[in-house]
């Protein structure tokens, strides 16, 4: 779920600011901490959103942690709202870098879950991204992404693909959850077949409020 694991960011010197602490997971804040002393100390914490495997260290490192909003800045940092994989989700602004969390990780797919809106959301957020003019992207998993317009449009299309087959699904007659998900998401490993469920159903969420699925499914 985490790829490799949380990806932390330490930006800048005397002190540095610290992007997404990780989990409460002692090696990881032992090495964090680490890092922090060659750069002058932890002058605050910013997290892209509150999940624990991003922000559960904060406490564990004892570090104040900066909260913005849309818009706000600290330091370099500018805070973008980007919900969708979350309510309370924001990206980082340093220039022309983006940390974007779960927004765009840098292999596979962020989940969407099955709340009012969210799958909407989270197609705004990225569209949001693409009127950037960024040549980095780093992500909250995976490796950096050095084309972001390439990769901000996959990601994008990647959504529409999604709903284009579920539609096409539906339109077909079928009304078993199990059998959309094995048919629309045929090319996800079985391991991430839970995780494919939820952002099945995030689809089916939207459709339902576009009023695009009027009849009940099966389990």
């Amino acid at each position: 779920m985490t790829l490799e694991g949380t990806n932390t960011y330490l930006l800048g010197s005397d002190p540095c600011l610290l992007i997404d602490p990780g989990p409460a997971d002692e090696s990881h804040a032992a090495a964090i901490q680490a890092a922090a002393r060659e750069r002058g100390g932890i002058g605050a914490a910013l997290v892209t959103h509150g999940h624990g495997d991003h922000n559960a260290g904060v406490a564990m490192l004892g570090v104040e942690e900066a909260r913005l909003a849309d818009g706000q800045t600290y330091g370099p940092l500018t805070a973008l709202g980007t919900p969708g994989h979350s309510s309370d989700h924001l990206c980082f602004l340093a220039g022309r870098v983006c940390f974007s969390g779960d927004l765009v990780l840098g292999e596979g797919f962020s989940i969407v879950p099955p709340e009012p809106g969210a799958l909407g959301a989270y197609v705004t957020s990225l569209q949001r991204l693409q009127q950037l003019d960024l040549e980095l992207i780093c992500p909250g998993h995976g490796p950096w992404v050095t084309d972001p317009a390439a990769r901000l449009e996959q990601y994008v299309e990647h959504r529409m693909m999604r709903e284009r087959r579920l539609v096409a699904a539906l339109a077909r007659g079928e009304r078993s959850r199990a059998a959309l998900l094995a048919e629309v998401w045929d090319d996800v490993p079985a391991q991430l077949r839970p995780a494919a469920a939820l952002t099945m159903e995030a689809h089916l969420e939207k459709l339902e409020a576009e009023g695009r699925l009027s009849e009940s499914l099966q389990p």
